[in-house]
């Protein structure tokens, strides 16, 4: 996925920053709790698309903030 891409995506719902989980290959919106799918490299921004992430962890391993850090604050 293009990264100026991903600096420039935020929630649809509440404008918030996203974080990128390689690994399961979505967009995470902490403020909200939803992950948006990728699929074949195109964010599906739409929040009828999106996993609810209430009530179920995020894995630390492979989530990246897009600021250059990861979800342990360790830059990368």
């Amino acid at each position: 996925m293009d990264a100026r891409l991903i600096d420039i995506l935020v929630c649809p719902l509440c404008k918030g920053p996203l974080v990128l989980d390689k690994l399961a290959s979505e967009l995470i919106c902490k403020g909200d709790k939803l992950a948006y799918p990728i699929r074949d490299g195109i964010p599906i921004m739409w929040a009828d698309q999106a996993r609810d992430l209430s009530g179920s962890p995020v894995a630390a391993s492979g989530v990246v903030s897009l600021s250059g850090t990861n979800s342990v604050g360790t830059s990368e």
